[in-house]
């Protein structure tokens, strides 16, 4: 695998024999031969050596169905000409067709498939399985990673219909999420997190497609996660890596690459009914399109959802308000300028609207709001990058620029008690654009692998925000926020032992900041341009850590990391004023046993302390308008853990936990009040669930998940207006699929026990006084169909 892209295909189990032995449900997509070996051996726990690069890159065809490994192996050799070799009960290896070929071999009754391997060149051993986290920007396996990392598959991701980040929330326990609405939330890893609201400050955590972040200082854009390869949530901070925004780590979308020798169409509907609620719609298409004799290709994916409404609004005479609809498309173009050398031009847009806000009064009807008006959001997405990529030798490059932009308008109830109905309005509006380029070395088998980068960033973030009364809308002060930022950083590792992996990174950061007020009174222009000039700041991420192997599938590590967000310019009340960097510290330790969905059992366990000093948060003002301050330095413990075990050949169990304990031990004081938590952590969360496949005969398969999570109590923000409880509610769903070839049925329900719960105790910051409550949305019952074609 170091000399030649496919001189090399493996992927082992521990327990050959019992690989071997045991049938399994497969289903390995379409692709090159190397891609389906992998495939194979990744579920099957075994090793495949693909010897010659022509039949590497031959396409084969889907192999589904119940069968063990020597027969999924034989039917990939049989299905592009080629000849399977076994090594020994859990290894192969693929070669050309002899003359004679296997079917008239196997007429003749003669094993001309298995010869025995020559006695001059005896097998090589079996290597563990090789995953490879494509977060790590170097092409790190698994098992050489020394950091928490968790990889949801793509087709996973699809079951039950196309979702967003919400699908990324339910299997993964050390991700949260705020709940003001589609296009408005915040995401959090690790228990740290900062505030409730979108405001100047930088996420804590940074989003991906491909090596383009999806915006600096914005909201979640809850993209559909459709023709998804994977998701990789990277447990931070993640500073030497990733930069500025990934103090909680990151989540990377992996998409689908176009392929360049096959024509696809595969396309899903389905339509659900919300208990004391309206009924939803949903429909995803995808197409591939080899252009240009088969040195191009086009691969476009088109989503629409509408999500029925289940809150009322009696004042308003209106019943299921918070319709949510989103229309989504992703088109990505390849062109393969050389052997190894390619050049992608991917562009997204996605608009998401929704018709009114989605939280209720925490007295009288669970799904009832007491707002006197209507609110709701629009929020509207675009994003393209282009990327080269290619190797000189066994050096790797990749090279990444890309423009994005987030336009945000929300709309909240400002109405006073026994006054004129009143609308605060605020909009977002972020521009980016970005460049990274990248050269590595991966480790592979080497003693010494090494990663260097540049990275270039500017960001322009201006907030306007306004009161409406009737017909009549008066501006209130905003704010304009400017960076642009430098950044070289470099990794390496380094083999002490064949067991013991030493990596030591940094990351040098210069960032020039500026901006201004928007809309404020003339009497105030003269304060503000002392605040509003530019400065600079600059920041050295260091990174190190040791990874030791037990075994093939079991490793421990340690690991220190540093991550940092820029200061900026807030609004309190009607002046603008400036907030500094805030800076967090982790040291960890982690251990791992066994492949998920390999392995018959498998357990990823992570201890972390984070110190994390002048903490950028946001509060309630003196006007009731959300600001911006640094709210002191904290320190802050988790304890995760997932994994899974095979009940029998068909039925898997998984689970997820994580423990949060956070605190802020040097508190500054604001709005006359003392700040000691970290909002919107819940102290427990966890996940049970459970994984059924198994072939029917005549060519159906059956597909079943069932799950289970309890989100535990945490603090809304901080401050006593935000003082309010949140969480403690158990969320739930199942799903079952039969499928061929061709065609899938689907019936999946979710919130099961149709509980009402409390995600978020925030609807609009103007009421706080009401006791806001943001419900689980009702069981709701889905029925969808898929083809593929």
């Amino acid at each position: 695998m170091r000399h030649a892209p496919y001189a090399l295909v493996a992927l082992a189990a521990s327990l050959p024999a019992q690989a071997e032995a045991r049938d399994r449900s497969l289903d390995i997509s379409p692709g090159t031969v190397a891609e389906s070996a992998i495939a194979i051996a990744r579920q099957t726990g075994t090793s495949i050596v693909v010897s010659d690069p022509a039949i590497a890159r031959r396409r084969a065809p889907r192999i589904r169905g119940r069968m063990s490994a020597s027969e999924a192996v034989r039917r990939l050799a049989d299905s592009v000409g080629a000849r399977a070799i076994a090594i020994d009960n859990s290894s192969w290896r693929l070669e050309p067709q002899l003359r004679r070929t296997a079917r008239s071999a196997r007429a003749a009754g003669t094993p001309a498939s298995q010869p025995r391997p020559a006695a001059s060149q005896p097998p090589p051993p079996a290597p563990a399985a090789e995953i490879v986290v494509v977060a790590s920007k170097r092409d790190t396996t698994l098992e050489d990673l020394p950091a928490q990392v968790s990889i949801v598959d793509g087709k996973e991701l699809a079951l039950g219909g196309i979702g967003g980040t919400e699908k990324i929330t339910q299997r993964i326990a050390t991700v949260s999420s705020t709940y003001l609405g589609s296009g408005r939330n915040k995401l959090f890893i690790r228990g740290i997190a900062d505030s409730s609201f979108t405001g100047p400050t930088q996420a804590t955590v940074g989003q991906y497609l491909d090596d383009m972040r999806l915006s600096y200082n914005a909201p979640d854009p809850d993209l559909r996660l459709s023709d998804l390869e994977r998701v990789e949530v990277l447990e931070g901070p993640q500073g030497t890596l990733y930069g500025a925004g990934s103090l909680g780590g990151i989540i990377r979308l992996v998409p689908n690459s176009p392929e360049l020798d096959r024509q696809e169409f595969r396309a899903s509907a389905g339509g659900a009914l919300t208990q004391h609620g309206a009924g939803s719609a949903d429909a995803s298409a995808t197409a591939n399109v080899p252009l240009a004799a088969e040195r191009a290709a086009l691969r476009i994916t088109l989503d629409a959802v509408s999500e029925g409404g289940y809150i009322d609004k009696p004042v308003l005479g209106s019943e299921n308000v918070n319709r949510t609809r989103i229309l989504a498309g992703r088109a990505i173009a390849r062109l393969e300028l050389a052997p190894q050398w390619t050049l992608d031009a991917i562009g997204l847009a996605q608009s998401t609207h929704a018709s009114d806000s989605q939280y209720a009064a925490r007295e009288g009807d669970r799904y009832e709001s007491a707002a006197q008006v209507r609110e709701g959001s629009d929020a509207d997405y675009l994003h393209g990058q282009l990327v080269l990529a290619g190797r000189i030798g066994p050096l790797k490059l990749r090279s990444t620029t890309g423009i994005a932009r987030q336009e945000l308008e929300e709309r909240y109830d400002a109405t006073m008690p026994d006054a004129e109905d009143r609308i605060f309005i605020q909009r977002n509006d972020t521009r980016m654009l970005t460049h990274e380029t990248r050269v590595w070395l991966p480790l592979d088998e080497r003693r010494f692998g090494w990663l260097a980068g540049v990275s270039l960033i500017d960001n322009r973030t201006q907030l306007n925000r306004s009161l409406e009364r009737g017909r009549e809308r008066s501006a209130a002060t905003g704010v304009l926020n400017t960076i642009t930022e430098a950044t070289l950083y470099g990794e390496g590792s380094y083999r002490l032992r064949d067991n013991l992996i030493a990596t030591v990174g940094a990351r040098l950061t210069y960032a020039r900041l500026g901006g201004s007020a928007e809309d404020v009174p003339l009497a105030l222009t003269i304060e503000r341009a002392a605040v509003t000039a530019s400065r600079d700041q600059s920041a050295i991420l260091p990174s190190a850590s040791l990874l030791a192997s037990l075994s093939p599938v079991t490793s421990l590590y340690a690991r220190y990391q540093e991550g940092f967000r820029p200061g900026g310019l807030a609004i309190e009340g009607e002046f603008v004023r400036r907030f500094c960097e805030d800076h967090a510290r982790t040291l960890e330790f982690g251990a791992r046993h066994g492949r998920a969905g390999i392995d018959t059992f498998d357990l990823a366990l992570n201890l972390s302390y984070t110190r994390w000093s002048d903490i950028q948060a946001d509060f309630i003002d003196d006007l009731g308008l959300p600001s911006t301050a640094n709210i002191g330095d904290g320190r802050v413990w988790t304890i995760s853990a997932s994994g899974g075990a095979f009940l029998t050949d068909d039925l898997r169990l998984t689970g997820g936990a994580t423990l949060n304990r956070s605190r802020i031990d040097e508190p500054v004081t604001l709005s006359f009040s003392r700040i000691t938590h970290v909002p919107n952590i819940a102290e427990f969360s966890g996940r049970l669930g459970l994984e059924y496949s198994r072939h029917l005969g005549s060519g159906l398969d059956l597909d079943g998940r069932v799950w289970a999570s309890y989100i535990g109590k945490s603090r809304l923000g901080i401050g006593p207006e935000l003082g309010d409880l949140q969480g403690d509610y158990l969320d739930s769903g199942l799903l079952v699929r039969v499928s061929n070839d061709r065609i899938g049925g689907t019936l999946s329900i979710t919130n099961l026990a149709d509980s009402e719960g409390n995600r978020f105790a925030l609807g609009t910051p103007f009421a706080v006084v009401r006791e806001q409550v943001t419900p689980l949305r009702p069981r709701t019952i889905r029925i969808g169909v898929d083809f593929t074609f």
